[in-house]
């Protein structure tokens, strides 16, 4: 244990304590050096906690400071000060809480020239963390005195060195300040949030203000160098700040409360954030903001500078990736994101103006996109076209569609949206020339374009079916969607000679997952033209598929129809999951002009897959064609497709009234309800399910998708459950569960499932007598096995055969599925089934008690 000086954070020093004040020096010195070398660490890493534990090291900590050559030491010594202080600054008399954090501050402006810049953001973040640490006791004058200094640093008085120092010190203040980077202090959190509320309210606004000034000063001097000026660290460091403070969430306004936010006047739509895989921040300052942000030519002069200098170094392809010009992309792109109650409501045009001022800067980075993508895949950096992509999504963000796709007409012949497909669709043929595993610029291009269809197109989808495009953009989704669908059948087509272990192949389908459901968004914006060319494309595979029997190898066919039934199901049918689901209000409301059911895209789309699905009862198909994996895709659209649009309830699908009353609705809502062809799909998709379980043994996957979504899609609905009780198709499988000993193969998670619809298909007879009996002679063979194993005289022999506890596991299993799904219409024959099977089953417990 060293033997510290308890001086307080004052005081002169004797001859005593200066020998003291070196040899602790020296210890710590030794130490930090011996963990450098990994020598002897155990005892070194003692000696350096015991300056950190000491009580009052902060003499101690200076002198080290102040007079080491070892910069771990230096750096030791300011981690000493931070954690004593913070431990006792109730002790500490106020003049020296103020006394550490002047040293501090006073410490990193002395040293500003250094070259251990780890030492001096120590210092500077431990100056940030007492500030923090007595900010509520501080009165105005005090904080006054601190930020006095700063603010001369700032300006740029003292040099370059020393107005990076300032800049760098209130990085740290804002980062202790906001809760998700603040350090932590063993305090309440009322204590964090008061202070947050305190910097938000008085100062925040003030030091964006100090770093746009700092940024000004040093600006004119960049723009007119022809090389690397000392001047660009303190540029980029203002722009990192900036940055930094427009990421702060803004909660409070002036008065004090909490800011009120317009999401519906803004066009924001939070709820879609969820889905996204790119981070999009919305700024909301609020009102007070907008004479630093947006009156004084703040945006203006970033975009200038950024362009001026990018022209300079046009030819240096390094450049764009040097930390000022990141900063500087990465400011812009967050103004892009600004929102809420800094544009007056009463001036719409202000917000169109700020978001055409920064298009218009943003627009060099990613237009023309073919030109640009040629320079990236030669070898340019794509890191500009990225922020190029992130802004689309910010502007996207934050306004309407029409709003979106307006904004670009001023500086071109055709609209946002057009050039949003023009980008992603040149990103897609990257994709396509470049098929390897590895990510590229271009996988994270798309996933954020993506991403910014999405933001877009998530609102309209659901608005009723009033909100459309305007007819351009229309068109531009269209051709993208025609460019992406081509682009997957050709991976699925590449994908027919490759291999893939287990856990890469359920990586990729759910990634794939999750972007088809944006394929979805963009082919419903253009259903007009996108759902004929679904159909034609999977007419003609299926055509090829019949052409090519027994003479071509189908393998490449049949992946691209693997494909396109993915495809086509996120197109026709939500997920649904845990909710009704809805025909999708675009496939509702456009069609106008179709009268007949037959002639409808969706219908014929439909009953096109359907009849192709129908083809796997043939044996000879099912051999030549359906494979496994092809029969998961057929299943998959089946069971979403079915909830969807099998025997619809149309008062669970209604819209506005002037979809109500198209005629092409009605005919998309009738053509597969029970009067009509929904009886006929339904028997053949119950022949479906059965033939896949008893053709397909051992196909974990498939069998979970017949009986997890598939066949417990069709019970819940309850107006189909009258109809399935009618079908010879559903007493066979009704039959094959009970006596069919291929189906006592399944998993138990497929065996409980099963048995669970079943038993919930019972809601289809018109009595509760019937219901009950429907039960009993479903079950009666699971519990009269139980009861006769437990009464044979060997029972405890018998019980330790594989086929004995296979059928026992099946047999709970099935109990278990059919106890889940008890209604008050099955109540009885559930309880009675329980009732019997109750000693067999304790007896089994006791057989099995050591299993």
């Amino acid at each position: 244990m060293l033997g510290f000086s308890n001086d307080s954070a004052g005081g002169g020093v004797g001859a005593e304590d200066l020998a003291q004040l070196q040899s602790t020096m020296r210890a710590i010195e030794l130490a930090c050096s011996y963990i450098q070398i990994n020598s002897n660490p155990v005892a070194a890493e003692a000696t350096i906690l015991s300056l950190h534990q000491s009580p009052q090291p902060y003499k101690a900590c200076r002198y080290i400071l102040e007079h080491s050559q070892v910069p771990n030491a230096r750096f030791q010594a300011a981690a000493a000060i931070r954690e004593a202080a913070i431990r006792e600054w109730s002790f500490l008399a106020t003049d020296d809480k103020g006394g550490l954090i002047s040293f501090c501050l006073s410490y990193v402006m002395q040293h500003a020239n250094s070259s251990e810049g780890y030492v001096l953001s120590k210092v500077s973040s431990v100056a940030a963390q007492l500030m923090k640490r007595g900010w509520l006791e501080f009165t105005p004058a005090e904080k006054e005195v601190f930020f006095y200094q700063i603010n001369q640093a700032i300006l740029g008085s003292r040099g370059l060195d020393v107005q990076f120092i300032g800049i760098n010190f209130l990085e740290s203040l804002v980062s202790e300040f906001s809760p998700s980077t603040s350090s932590a202090m063993g305090l309440p959190r009322e204590f964090h949030e008061n202070c947050r509320k305190s910097l938000e309210q008085n100062f925040l606004k003030t030091f964006y203000q100090w770093a746009k000034d700092a940024a000004l000063s040093v600006t004119n001097k960049i723009i007119e160098s022809h090389s690397s000026v000392p001047e660009v660290k303190v540029c980029n460091a203002t722009l990192r700040l900036m940055y930094q403070i427009l990421n702060w969430e803004f909660r409070y306004s002036k008065g004090g409360t909490r800011a009120s936010i317009n999401v519906f006047s803004d066009g924001i739509r939070p709820d879609n954030a969820s889905a996204r895989k790119t981070e999009c921040i919305i700024v909301q300052p609020g009102a007070s903001w907008c004479d630093v942000l947006l009156s004084s030519s703040h945006v203006g002069w970033l975009i200038n500078l950024y362009s001026s200098v990018r022209q300079k170094f046009d030819l240096e392809g390094y450049w764009l990736d040097c930390p000022v010009a990141v900063s500087a992309r990465k400011l812009i792109v967050q103004l892009c994101s600004l929102a809420g109650e800094i544009f007056p409501s009463n001036n719409v045009q202000m917000r169109e103006q700020h978001l055409l001022l920064l298009l218009s800067g943003v627009l060099p980075w990613i237009d023309p996109p073919d030109v640009i993508s040629k320079e990236i895949e030669e070898g340019r950096s794509g890191s500009e076209m990225i922020d190029g992509c992130r802004a689309l999504l910010s502007i996207g963000t934050v306004t309407t569609p029409v709003v979106f796709d307006q904004l670009l007409r001023s500086l071109r012949p055709f609209g946002t949206l057009t050039l949003l497909s023009m980008l992603m669709g040149e990103v897609v043929k990257v994709l396509m020339a470049n098929s390897t595993d590895e990510e590229t610029w271009s996988y994270e291009a798309r996933d954020i374009l993506l991403d910014t269809w999405t933001t877009l197109l998530a609102s309209m989808d659901g608005s009723g079916g009033n909100a459309w495009l305007p007819p351009e953009g229309m068109h531009a989704a269209a051709s993208l969607f025609s460019l992406i669908v081509e682009s997957e059948l050709k991976v699925a087509s590449a994908s027919a000679t490759t291999t893939e272990d287990d856990a890469d192949c359920l990586a990729s389908v759910s990634a794939m997952d999750e972007r088809l459901g944006s394929y979805a968004l963009i082919a419903r914006a253009a259903v007009d033209a996108t759902i004929p060319f679904l159909a034609k494309l999977f007419s003609d595979r299926v055509a090829c598929l019949h052409q090519g029997r027994g003479t071509v190898d189908p393998t490449e066919t049949l992946e691209e129809v693997y494909s396109l039934l993915l495809i086509v199901g996120h197109v026709l049918a939500d997920e649904g999951e845990g909710e009704t689901a809805l025909v999708p209000d675009a496939l509702q409301s456009h069609f106008v002009d179709v009268v007949e059911a037959n002639n409808h895209p969706v219908v014929v789309l439909s009953s096109s897959i359907i009849k192709f699905a129908e083809q796997c009862l043939d044996a000879e198909m099912r051999s030549s064609i359906f494979s496994p994996r092809l029969m998961e895709a057929v299943i998959w659209f089946l069971a979403r497709w079915s909830f969807t649009y099998l025997m619809l309830v149309e008062d669970c699908n209604l819209g506005s009234n002037q979809l109500q009353s198209l005629p092409s609705r009605a005919c998309l809502f009738t053509f597969f309800n029970e009067h009509n062809q929904g009886k006929f799909v339904l028997d053949i998709i119950v022949r479906i399910s059965l033939t896949s379980l008893m053709s397909y043994p051992g196909e974990k996957d498939l069998q979970e998708l017949i009986c997890f979504q598939l066949l417990h899609a069709l019970v819940r609905r309850r107006n189909i459950c009258f109809h399935l009780l009618s079908l010879d198709s559903w007493r066979k499988l009704a039959n094959a569960f009970a006596n069919d000993k291929s189906l006592f193969l399944l998993n138990s998670g497929s065996q409980r499932s099963l048995a669970q619809t079943l038993v919930l298909s019972a809601y289809g007879m018109q009595s509760s007598d019937a219901s009950n009996q429907y039960v009993k002679d479903l079950m009666a063979h699971m519990t009269s096995s139980l009861v006769d194993l437990s009464n044979n005289s060997d029972l405890k022999n018998l019980a330790q055969r594989p086929d004995i506890i296979m059928l026992v596991s099946c047999v709970l299993e099935r109990l278990r599925g059919a106890a889940s799904a008890t209604e008050p219409r099955t109540q009885r024959a559930i309880y009675e089934m329980g009732l019997a099977v109750m000693n067999p089953v304790l007896r089994l417990l006791e057989v099995y008690k050591h299993e």
